[in-house]
Order: structure tokens, then C-alpha cells, then sequence
């Protein structure tokens, strides 16, 4: 078994349920309120870990009460938090307004995640020990930068979930194997709205790109090879909040154990379909059994 290492966030999502989300100025009445650990590196390792990967968890929590509750939601998915450190003030949170539709939109305010500016030694370590690397950017562009040229040079493989999206140095995207954005990102770091076309512009800075597409699945193109699009399984969303986390965290766990990108693609497709079918996000992540039913 392939060790993943995630550096990332997490953060407790303060979820409301509503008919349709707010417009500017508008106040809407809400049928539900959830509270659910979250943060798309803490969404990515819980996934992986379902998914039967083994799993290190790099970031940091705050000394409140959500601080402890993130980390045992992590260490009850399996996966190792020795790197998860607790410093002072409060932890990362995300405030999501889900449709009925299923779409959803969302705040994060960084809280812990925004002291995670560089690696340590012992965090070195663990990325030079994993056989992959997940990366987003919801924790400092230092930090994530660092990592992934650690990786890199240890030649660890890597991968970049380009969200919440923002210009990209060259030093990070150098050193990423296989960047992940969903269409809109990927139309916001090129420009161009046709997922083809954008791929084409990524893979002049990254060997593989999978763009994903919701409801019409995903684009993956690689620099030596002719682009291919994955149909999504046809399911009714619920709440499509982690499922790209969970595409994400199941891929790895895929290409870790030496599947074909194909195989990986269609088989993190089918738990992503399994994960909108559920409210909340690390709450409604499938385990490796159901995903092999699926």
C-alpha cells in the first residue's frame, strides 16, 4: 500500500439547508443546520483513508471545542494526526449554503489553517516518506509550495487540487505531477471557458490535468496522449459538498495501488456519485466496500 500524505485544512463546516441560496441583500428562511468536520485536505485524507489508503494528516487545529472534534473525526477515518498540530486561537470553518438543487456556496474563514506557513522537519519527513501528496490551497502558498518541491525532489508524486483558486506560482506548478481543478477553476486559471481548450493550457505547466465536470464527469489529458472524458453516473444529488474532495482522495488511493488512470478515473468517479446521494461532506464519504459495490 502506497503512503499518502495530505497537507491541507480542516475546518468545521457550518452548514444551512435552504430551497434556494440568498441573493445580495436577501434573507431566506433555512430548513436545517448542520455542523460537520470539513476542509479539503481534511475531506481528501478522510476519503483516501475510507478508500482503504494509509493515511498522514499535515495541518493544524485550534484550541477550541471544534479543534478536538476535527481531529477525532480524522483519527476515527484511520487516519494518522500525529502531524495535526493544536496551536492557539480558533480552528478553520467554512459556512456553506446548500440548495435544493444540491449546488452549494461557501465562506472559509482560515482560523488555524492560516498559521500553517512552512513545513518542520518531522513534516519534511512525512512527504518524503509518502508515495503521494495531496496539496490544495486553503493553507498559505508557502507552505504548499514547500511541500511540493519536497516532494519533488524525493520524488514523490503530487497532486494539486487548485481551490479556493488563485494565480499559481511557477514554483508550485513545476513541481505538481497532476492538477485537479473543477471547470471553473480551470476556466479562472486560463481564461478559457471550454474544458478541452483549458486543459491544453494547463498541460503547458503540468503533465496531467483531470478537469472535472459535476453532472457531465470529467475531462482527464495528459501531455502524451489524446484527452479523454469520463461520463459521471447518473445519480440525484443531495449535496454536492465534498465531492470533489472525494473524487480527490479516492484517485490517489487508485494510482497508489498501480491502477491505470482510467481505472482510478471511473472507479474515484463512482464514490464521488456515492457522496452527493448524502448530506454534509466528510460525513457522506463512501467506504472502500461501497465503492466497489457501486
Amino acid at each position: 500500500m502506497t503512503a499518502i500524505a495530505v497537507l491541507g485544512s480542516t475546518n468545521m463546516d457550518l452548514v444551512a439547508y435552504v430551497a434556494r441560496a440568498p441573493g445580495r441583500g436577501e434573507t431566506v428562511t433555512g430548513r436545517e443546520f448542520r455542523t460537520v468536520p470539513g476542509g479539503k485536505g481534511a475531506n481528501q485524507a478522510v476519503a483516501a483513508a475510507r478508500a482503504g489508503g494509509e493515511v498522514v494528516m499535515i495541518g493544524a487545529v485550534g484550541t477550541d471545542e471544534y479543534g478536538s472534534a476535527l481531529r477525532t473525526n480524522l483519527e476515527h477515518a484511520g487516519v494518522d494526526t500525529d502531524l495535526l498540530h493544536t496551536v492557539a486561537g480558533p480552528s478553520g470553518t467554512a459556512h456553506i449554503v446548500v440548495d435544493d438543487e444540491g449546488a452549494n456556496a461557501i465562506v472559509v474563514i482560515p482560523g488555524a489553517n492560516g498559521t500553517v506557513t512552512a513545513l518542520g522537519p518531522g513534516e519534511r519527513a512525512a512527504v518524503a516518506a509518502a508515495g503521494l501528496l495531496l496539496l490544495q490551497l486553503e493553507l498559505p502558498l508557502t507552505a504548499v509550495t514547500e511541500a511540493a518541491r519536497t516532494a519533488k525532489d524525493r520524488g514523490v508524486r503530487t497532486i494539486l487540487t487548485p481551490s479556493p483558486v488563485q494565480p499559481l506560482p511557477s514554483a508550485l506548478l513545476d513541481a505538481v505531477d497532476l492538477l485537479i481543478p473543477n471547470e471553473h477553476e480551470a476556466a479562472a486559471l486560463t481564461g478559457c471557458e471550454e474544458p478541452h481548450a483549458a486543459a491544453q493550457i494547463l498541460l503547458r505547466q503540468v503533465p496531467e490535468v483531470v478537469i472535472t465536470l459535476g453532472r457531465k464527469g470529467c475531462l482527464y489529458a495528459a501531455r502524451d496522449g489524446e484527452p479523454v472524458l469520463f461520463p459521471a453516473p447518473e445519480v440525484t444529488a443531495v449535496d454536492t459538498t465534498g465531492a470533489g474532495d472525494t473524487f480527490v482522495g479516492t484517485l490517489a488511493v487508485a494510482l497508489g495501488e498501480g491502477r491505470s488512470v482510467p481505472e482510478a478515473v471511473a472507479w474515484a468517479s463512482s464514490a464521488a456519485a456515492l457522496c452527493v446521494q448524502k448530506p454534509g461532506a466528510s460525513t457522506s464519504m463512501p467506504y472502500r466496500s461501497e465503492i466497489d459495490a457501486a
